[in-house]
Order: structure tokens, then C-alpha cells, then sequence
């Protein structure tokens, strides 16, 4: 056991130590803490909003969580705050019944404990997916006090992608409880995106440019954040000034409750990107022309050794110190995805961005994307390397991943996951990556991993991936899966139920058992979304081309599930697992379904080629079905959430379109087609699925159908033409689920 986890343990062995060791004799609530860097980072801001919190406030921030998501069994928790010991943030939750005390280094590590007892002892739950609050009434004592220490410094959480793929406008509701989630899950960094328009439109208007300029050079939400990677600008804008000022509000509100629970939140730094025609608008300038990303022009790169660079980037930070106070990482990706250095050398250029970031944040740590190839080992070699954070994308993804020391020349980097891109449904992750790798790269001699990073391309999916991979910090040695996922629908469901825990079993065996053998680390998407052809693999084009576990194996959970004792099918939990691999074993139909109908079709069998189009869109009939019952499910609730930021109907419309295009053509014809950003983002929701992927194909059976009748080739389809026809003029959506899962899940359990 590392020294550092020796020591804290030690002093969270008992009360008595508690008390030594400086933590308050009682305690209604915590008290403030700097752990992690938050609370030094939070400075005083030109707008109250952004303002360093409180201490009186910060001091009830576990309890405030706690009675926003317990609200009849709050009053039985006491939370108290101990400093942490050798930066090691630690947890120890004791007490009887109805009376827990809960005792941890800051506000979210309080959280974090009470979720580990709620789990281990109360068997209850939340998640980003449904949740399993079936308490008595007064909650069970502890009989052994539950002790933690995390295993590394950093647990940072969520995709530059995500504000696109999971919410570009879900408002304070949605985040309230997203943080209290993330902060019961251990998580202490999470990355900010939202409100950074306010600060390129702010600082671009002090450097010669006008309000409306800037504001067409801003993406819509749901793009934005290819355009703070500097892949594109424009697409699905203008913004509107109301629609800046309500986006800073909500990120305000976001920043101050991160703090306020002792997290960190991680703001974009400047490395560059300014609007069109900055050389002849600012003195000394000199950009570098970024050529192309996916069909889209790329945003200039201004040349970070200029003086120029320079002004920008302290008007940058100091627009930002003013909306959102200050922080102490920042993130930023130099030459993302193909960006083009041209002449200028890559590490004089990373030189120039630390030294930007240093002026205007002396301490703070540079957070960078380990991704394709990125960071480039001249950055590697030109920085801080001890204020440095890599957040390694392909831990999980391919198998020659094996020396990150070796890679980054020892820099700090975390352990990451993307298990999920574009906000594809699909269920899975590559679970025994995560628990054989972890352990093993974190205790080597040497190591420098110093963290945890989850980053689905879009977050709230994946119940389990995001309890296992979040245990990972807080768990003493290798996770053991069989007994982890045993474990699991005992909270997740209230209680243990021999039918559950033998479809988890299954599924940790299929969709939850893949590894990165395979090159890949996220699970294959379903051919219902797919662009219709009869040979078609994969929906997005950078997705797996085939299933990555055995269906008939996958099957087996769905009847198990239903068979699940009556009294733990009543939580949001149960119905949300349900729910998911109802679709998964629909979806699955698609890729066993679509070879009998292209040999139909090859062989020229009219009758049979039209009996197994009907299944297939039978099928599709019983998936959107499904889909319809939950609300996260819902096209029609994204369409809704859009449009109610904008404050005119020509808004509301612009703004519904940025939303939808990015789940269907994601841009223009070229970015869709050469670019091969089509269905990029698809998703088995109703109304995508009943709308525009059954009338694609109905479309092309139909044209397959008429040429063998005709006994003619079929004629070609302009895809993009139809679905940026139905993009913007797709008929109107449900807001609201509408059926039974339960018995909509017995009618597909029937049919297989």
C-alpha cells in the first residue's frame, strides 16, 4: 500500500483521530475546503454571481445535496470536514440507525462516502440513469465504519463533446442534480464548457470587432464544441446577445455550486483561434490558416509568439477571471485533430501558450486531450511537465497502448475511457480493461498516472460503466468484476434477486466484456439509424462494424430482467435497465436481420425479399415503441428543450435546427458526405427512429422493391437531400414518454 493511503487511513481509523487531526467536535454541515485546488483557485469576480463562495454557504453544501436528493431522510446524515493528508481526499462513514456521520476532506468527498454507504449498506442508488431510493424510514446503521482514500489526485470527468452530444440546452435543473451525481460518484474536476461564448464574444469585441460580427462567428450550442477545439466556427449561429447572457448565467450558476461542493472546475484556456480577418485588425498579427476539418473551414490559428498572441490571450483571461473567477486548470488542445502548425515550431508555440496561461494563472495546471496523436511530443518536451495533466482518451481503446511513461516522458497523465461517442445508445464498455489496467499501470515502478477520466463522448448512459470506472480511485487493488457486478443489482434494485444478478452476470460477460483486443473501446451501433444498403456495417462512419459480443449469449438477460421479484421493479433503476436492453436486443436484430434480406434480394426472391423488409421494419415498429416510453428517449424532448432558449419563433426555429442537424446531417453536404459526419451522433430515440431512419428505409426498400419488380438496378438516392429535408421540416414530436416497457419488453422477449 502506498504511504500516502497509509497515513490517511490511519487517521480516518477513529473518531479520536478525527478530533486530533483538526476536524470540528460537531458539525450541522461541512466547512469550506481548498482541497484540490478549488478553493484557491475561486477569486473575486467583477459580477456577484461569480464571486468566491461563502464560507457559510460552502459549509451546507453535502447537506443541501443530500436534502435535494433525500429529502425525507436528510436530517438522518451529518456531515463533517477533516483536511485531507498528503493531498489523499478520503472518506469514513459511521454511526447507528437513523443517525450516520459522515466525515470526508471536502463537500463532494462527504457525498461520495454517503453514496458508498448507501450503496454497500442501505442498498440504494442514483446514477445518471434512473435511480433506487427505497429507504425505511430510518436508515440502517453502519456495524464496521465504511474507510476510503482515493488512489490518485485526480478524477476529472466529461467530454469537450459532451455540451454537444448530451445537452447543448439543458438548463440549471438538469445540471443541479448532474453535479450532485458526479460529486456522489467521487468525481472532484469536471470541465466547464458552458459560457465560454460569452468570453470570445467579450474579448473579440475588445480587440476591433463588432457585437454582431463576433455573434456570427459563434457556433449554435449544439456545435460549439468543435469550435472551441478549433475544427469549425459558424455552423447552426448567429447567437443571439439574450442567448449569451442567459448561457453565462447558467454557467455561473454551474461554477459556483462546483465550488461550493470543494470540486474544481476546469475552464478552456486560450491557445489561439480568432474570427476571420484578425491580421488586419490587430498590430503585429500573424495567423496561420487552418485548411479544413470534416468538410468544415477551420477558425485561424494566431501564432502564439506574437505579441499579438499575447494581448488576446490576457483579454481572454481576464474576460473569463471576470464572468467566472478563476480556476486552477485549464484546458486546452493545441493543433487538435489535424490542426497545421505551417511555420511555426510546435514547441516555441506550446512555450508561448504556457507562458500565457502562467501570467494570467501562475500555479495552475495545463489539462490536455491524449488523443490520435496528441499531445505532440514537442509539447511534451517544451512545457512544465509537472503542471501538466494529460487525460489519456485511448487507455481502454487499442492494444498497443502500453507505456505512457514512455509516451509523454514521464508527465502526469490519467487513466481515461470514451466509451461512448456521439451519444450512441449502445450498452457496453470495456470493463476488464479497466480493471486489469488500471491497478497494474498505477502501481508500476515509475508510474505517473495520477487520475481518472471519464469521458463519453456524451454522458448519461452506461449505469454501470459509470459506477465501475468511478469505483476504480476508491477501490483497495484490483476491482474483481464477477463479485463487482454480482454486487450491482443488489443497490441498483434494493435488493438481491437471483434472476437480476444472473442477467448482469450476462452482461457483464457480453456487452460489459469486450476489451480493447479489438482496437475499439466502444460498443457497435445499431443499422436501424444506418444510411439504408444492403452490405451497410456500421451508422457512423468511424464506429465498429460489427457486433462486438455474442447477441444470442445477450438475449438471456431480457427474460431474466422480467423475471425480477415484483417489489424492485418499481425504481427508476429497474425501468431504465429494462428499458436499455429492450432497445439493445432490438437494435441487435438489425445486424442478424440485414444479410438474410441483401441474399433475398441477391437472389431475386420478390416474395421472400418483401416478407423480411416487413420484419425489419416490424422491428423498427417495436424499437420506437420502446424508445417512446422514457423521456431521455424522446426527440421531442430535445426539440423541446431547445426551442425554449430562444426568445423568438425565427430563434426558437434556428435553434431547434442547430439541435437536430447534429444528430442527422451534423453540418452541411459536404461535412455529412465528404466529411462523413452523417448520423455521426445517431441515437435510438423515438422520433428518430418512427421519423427519419424508418423513412430512409422504407425509401430504399420501396426503390429495391420497384427494380425487382422492373428488373432494373435501382436508382440512386440523394440521402442528404431527404434528411436535410426532414432536419428542417420533420413532422412535430411528444415531449412526454407515452407506454409500458414492461409489457412492451415481454412482447420483444415473445419474439425472440
Amino acid at each position: 500500500m502506498h504511504i500516502a493511503r497509509r497515513s490517511i487511513l490511519g487517521a480516518l481509523a477513529g473518531t479520536a483521530a478525527l478530533t486530533a487531526a483538526g476536524a470540528p467536535a460537531a458539525a450541522s454541515g461541512v466547512v469550506a475546503s481548498g482541497a484540490n485546488g478549488s478553493a484557491a483557485a475561486s477569486t473575486t469576480s467583477a459580477r456577484p454571481a461569480a464571486a468566491t463562495t461563502p464560507p457559510g454557504a460552502a459549509s451546507d453544501a453535502a447537506a443541501a445535496a443530500l436534502a435535494r436528493l433525500l429529502p425525507r431522510h436528510h436530517g438522518q446524515v451529518t456531515f463533517r470536514t477533516v483536511p485531507p493528508r498528503n493531498g489523499t481526499d478520503a472518506f469514513r462513514v459511521s454511526g447507528e440507525e437513523g443517525a450516520i456521520l459522515v466525515e470526508g476532506s471536502t463537500p463532494a468527498v462527504q457525498l461520495t462516502g454517503f453514496h458508498w454507504y448507501l450503496r454497500h449498506v442501505a442498498h440504494a442508488h442514483f446514477s445518471w440513469t434512473g435511480a433506487q431510493t427505497d429507504l425505511p424510514d430510518r436508515l440502517p446503521g453502519v456495524r464496521t465504519p465504511l474507510v476510503r482514500a482515493s488512489n490518485v489526485t485526480h478524477r476529472f470527468v466529461l467530454n469537450d463533446t459532451n455540451d454537444g452530444y448530451t445537452g447543448p440546452y439543458q438548463g440549471w435543473a438538469y445540471w443541479e442534480r448532474e453535479l450532485d451525481v458526479l460529486a456522489l460518484h467521487g468525481f472532484n474536476e469536471v470541465l466547464v464548457y458552458a459560457g465560454a461564448d460569452a468570453v470570445y464574444h467579450r474579448t473579440f469585441i475588445e480587440h476591433g470587432y463588432s457585437d454582431a460580427e463576433v455573434r456570427r462567428w459563434v457556433p449554435g450550442p449544439a456545435h460549439q464544441p468543435w469550435w472551441l477545439l478549433q475544427n469549425m466556427s459558424d455552423f447552426g449561429g448567429p447567437v443571439s446577445r439574450g442567448l449569451l447572457d442567459r448561457r453565462t448565467a447558467l454557467a455561473q450558476k454551474i461554477v459556483r455550486r462546483l465550488r461550493e461542493l470543494g470540486m474544481t472546475p476546469v475552464f478552456p484556456g486560450y491557445f489561439g483561434t480568432v474570427p476571420p480577418g484578425f491580421a488586419s485588425r490587430e498590430p503585429g498579427a500573424r495567423v496561420i490558416p487552418q485548411g479544413d476539418w470534416a468538410g468544415f473551414p477551420r477558425p485561424d490559428w494566431l501564432d502564439p509568439r506574437t505579441a499579438a498572441f499575447g494581448r488576446v490571450a490576457r483579454t481572454f483571461y481576464k474576460v473569463q477571471q471576470e464572468l467566472y473567477g478563476a480556476t486552477s486548470m485549464y484546458k486546452m488542445d493545441l493543433l487538435h485533430e489535424g490542426g497545421k502548425p505551417g511555420d511555426v515550431p510546435v514547441g516555441d508555440a506550446a512555450r508561448a501558450v504556457e507562458k500565457a496561461l502562467r501570467a494570467a494563472h501562475p500555479g495552475a495546471t495545463w489539462v490536455i486531450l491524449g488523443w490520435q496523436d496528441n499531445p505532440r511530443r514537442e509539447i511534451i518536451q517544451a512545457v512544465d511537465r509537472s503542471r501538466m495533466l494529460i487525460l489519456d482518451g485511448i487507455s481502454d481503446h487499442y492494444p498497443n497502448v502500453t507505456d505512457r511513461e514512455a509516451d509523454w516522458s514521464g508527465t502526469p497523465y490519467a487513466f481515461g475511457s470514451i466509451w461512448n461517442f456521439g451519444g450512441h445508445t449502445a450498452l457496453g464498455a470495456n470493463t476488464r480493461d479497466w480493471a486489469e489496467l488500471y491497478e497494474r499501470w498505477r502501481t508500476k515502478d515509475g508510474s505517473a498516472l495520477k487520475g481518472i477520466a471519464l469521458m463519453p463522448e456524451a454522458a448519461d448512459n452506461n449505469p454501470a460503466a459509470l459506477a465501475l470506472f468511478s469505483d476504480l480511485p476508491w477501490t483497495e487493488g484490483r476491482v474483481a468484476l464477477t463479485d463487482w457486478f454480482r454486487q450491482w443489482p443488489h443497490y441498483r434494485y434494493g435488493a438481491a434477486d437471483p434472476q437480476a444478478i444472473r442477467a448482469w452476470d450476462g452482461l457483464r460477460r457480453t456487452a460489459y466484456g469486450t476489451t480493447r483486443a479489438d482496437g475499439w473501446s466502444e460498443p457497435a451501433d445499431g443499422l436501424f439509424g444506418a444510411r439504408p444498403d444492403l452490405a451497410v456495417t456500421r451508422a457512423a462512419s468511424w464506429s465498429p462494424k460489427q457486433l462486438r459480443y455474442d447477441a444470442k449469449e445477450f438475449d438471456k438477460a431480457l427474460p431474466q430482467l422480467l423475471a425480477v421479484a415484483p417489489a424492485l421493479r418499481r425504481s427508476t433503476a429497474y425501468r431504465y435497465d429494462l428499458l436499455d436492453v429492450t432497445r439493445q436486443t432490438v437494435s441487435n436484430r438489425s445486424r442478424l436481420l440485414l444479410p438474410r434480406v441483401k441474399a433475398a434480394y441477391d437472389a431475386r426472391n420478390r416474395p421472400r425479399f418483401r416478407a423480411l423488409t416487413r420484419e425489419w421494419l416490424d422491428w423498427m415498429t417495436l424499437l420506437e415503441q420502446a424508445v417512446a416510453t422514457d423521456e431521455r428517449h424522446l426527440l421531442g424532448r430535445w426539440i423541446a428543450d431547445a426551442r425554449a432558449w430562444g426568445s423568438s419563433a425565427a430563434e426558437r426555429d434556428r435553434l431547434e435546427y442547430d439541435a437536430v442537424s447534429l444528430l442527422t446531417t451534423w453540418g452541411s453536404r459536404d461535412s455529412a458526405n465528404r466529411g462523413k459526419l452523417h448520423d455521426y451522433a445517431n441515437r435510438e430515440w423515438s422520433g428518430l427512429v418512427g421519423g427519419l431512419y424508418r423513412l430512409r428505409w422504407k425509401t430504399y426498400f420501396d426503390e429495391l422493391d420497384a427494380a425487382l419488380a422492373a428488373g432494373r438496378k435501382p436508382k440512386a438516392i440523394d440521402w442528404f437531400a431527404l434528411e436535410d429535408r426532414w432536419t428542417r421540416r420533420h413532422p412535430g414530436y411528444s415531449a412526454k414518454p407515452t407506454g409500458d416497457i414492461v409489457r412492451i419488453a415481454r412482447k420483444v422477449a415473445n419474439k425472440l
